[in-house]
């Protein structure tokens, strides 16, 4: 490669670019194939075997391409300029190669290289795959019934206490009963990133992540503090008045998401729901409602809960080359409403940045939350905006509030519940009482006082599942919900031109840095008073809830 760049005007790089990323695109349907069929029964062994046996092919299929990367980073500044300046082909990658250059001071031998990816199938995805189909298989026995992990936590926003609380300590007993290997998963993978990270050279145990993301460590810091300084006024007070709603001095861990009695309790079919988003898509875009619209028409979106099927939900941009698939596990609560919005935000995102290509279509996990949120602010807009029943919108108030408070305030508190494990974890394992006691640290400090954790709340981290597939993924969620507050001020207030801007950013896929994408709609993450402005909103939507409650 390094012959090819000294002949740039030869086109030959820009052509072997193209031929990787072809490679890689077909690799990455492959896998995503097996993946998404995986996680549609993961206890079905034949499924299981399967994603395996695809995972270990596309492992030893990759390992023949890691050269690729590493042999292009080798090039000095000065030749890879000089070609992308002379091969226009080579030139269209521009930001995949400077973006492929900011891992070179992290980059080690060749076969050191090589090494961690092979062994990557036996280490992480394996420990990763044991965690998957441990909770798969668990079952927590409620009220006589044996359910999955979803139906059981959909149980914690019952409107009957009773049920809440035995919810509740049937999850805490399973959890207790499955401790150990939890335990062992968590310390192993903990273990896993030092060795990684140690060998590469990072100073923090999450730069590795703030890398990944493109996103400076001061801005995550600053997002943290912000966020953890603002504890008293969003989540404390927001929790001592759900209290006082619910007729209790202090609530219970398992309250926390308890509906209001103003809430409606009725199940929302899948058409109203369908509707609810589409239509709420519509008024801000008819081109993002029809994009969205082409995932039911098309069937990309797998939504019943069914026994064996992968818990929560996510969206799966596959490749350019093909389409994304949405999963859920819709139970028809307000919150799953609002999971669909979020879902197909992601969905209508990956559409568009899929003409990026391959190498480029994928966005940073700290960008790849916005439209998602932004779906999901545009449908609770227009459900309130349609709401004149001051109970109603109460309930719609409060339930928007709590969504809120576990996008920003429980991320950034899973964040620093992961600082803490992986700091102390480089000092030797940490027990499973530790890990419990790291877990109500953060969750006292997040909640407050008008919260008691009572016993078995200690086991809740075993089921948080980026802990262990994505070490500090978490907040990015943070980041998404304060970033798309500001941007939702900045469309309330804007006259003409907002809806192309948005799309230009979501079109650009990875192509361009936070600061870039955010310009045009004059904000700036690296600016500390940012963070105030998406805090501010929740703040706002507190005060217009003391005002109903006066």
């Amino acid at each position: 490669l390094a012959a090819e760049a000294e002949r740039a005007d030869s086109g030959r790089l820009g052509e072997a670019l193209a031929e990787y990323e072809a490679l890689e695109e077909l690799i990455g349907r492959i896998v995503s194939y097996a993946g998404l069929i995986y996680a549609g029964n993961t206890a079905d062994p034949q499924r299981a075997k399967l994603y395996g046996d695809i995972q270990e092919k596309m492992t030893d299929a990759s390992a023949h391409l890691l050269f690729f990367a590493l042999e292009l980073n080798l090039i000095d500044d000065a030749a890879i300029e000089t070609a992308l300046a002379a091969d226009p082909a080579f030139a269209h990658y521009r930001p995949w190669v400077l973006d492929l250059r900011m891992d070179k001071p992290y980059q080690l031998e060749d076969r050191v290289e090589q090494l961690f990816h092979e062994k990557s199938v036996t280490g992480r995805g394996a420990w990763n795959r044991l965690f998957d189909e441990t909770m798969t298989d668990l079952r927590f026995d409620i009220d006589g019934e044996e359910l999955t992990l979803e139906p059981a936590l959909n149980r914690l926003q019952h409107a009957d206490g009773e049920v809440r609380r035995r919810a509740s300590e049937a999850l805490a007993a399973t959890f207790r009963k499955n401790l150990r290997t939890f335990t062992l998963v968590t310390n192993t993978l903990a273990k896993d990133k030092e060795i990684s990270d140690r060998w590469r050279g990072f100073e923090d145990i999450a730069d590795s992540r703030h890398l990944a993301n493109r996103v400076e460590r001061s801005v995550v810091d600053a997002l943290d503090s912000a966020v953890r300084d603002a504890y008293p006024r969003l989540s404390h007070r927001y929790y001592q008045m759900k209290a006082r709603w619910l007729g209790m001095e202090v609530m219970n861990h398992w309250d926390r998401n308890a509906p209001l009695p103003e809430t409606p309790q009725a199940i929302i079919g899948w058409d109203e729901a369908k509707n609810t988003v589409l239509s709420a898509y519509q008024r801000f875009s008819p081109d993002m409602a029809e994009i969205a619209r082409v995932f039911f028409d098309r069937n990309w979106i797998d939504a019943p809960v069914r026994p064996g099927k992968s818990p929560g939900a996510f969206a799966h941009p596959t490749v350019p080359s093909a389409h994304p698939y949405v999963l859920l596990n819709y139970m028809g609560k307000p919150r799953d409403v609002m999971t669909l919005a979020h879902e197909l935000g992601h969905g209508v995102h990956q559409v568009l940045a899929a003409g990026q290509g391959a190498l480029m279509a994928s966005t940073p996990l700290t960008l790849a939350e916005t439209a998602s949120v932004f779906g999901e602010m545009l449908t609770f807009r227009s459900l309130l905006d349609q709401t004149t029943d001051k109970r109603e919108r109460k309930a719609m108030l409060a339930q928007k509030v709590e969504d809120m408070i576990n996008t920003v305030v429980r991320q950034i508190a899973f964040y620093e519940f992961e600082r803490k494990v992986h700091a102390e974890r480089k000092n030797g394992e940490l027990t499973s009482d530790r890990l419990g006691q790291f877990w109500l640290e953060v969750q006292a400090e997040s909640l407050g006082p008008a919260i008691k954790l009572r016993d078995g709340y200690e086991v809740f981290w075993t089921y948080i599942p980026h802990f262990i597939h994505s070490p500090f993924y978490v907040y990015a969620y943070a980041f998404g919900d304060c970033l798309v507050n500001s941007l939702y001020a900045v469309y309330q207030n804007a006259e003409r031109g907002f809806q192309e801007k948005y799309f230009a950013m979501l079109r650009a896929g990875g192509t361009k840095h936070h600061s870039e994408l955010l310009a045009p709609f004059g904000l700036d993450a690296t600016d500390p008073a940012f963070w105030q402005i998406g805090l501010g909103v929740i703040g706002g939507l507190i005060d217009e809830l003391e005002a109903l409650d006066n």
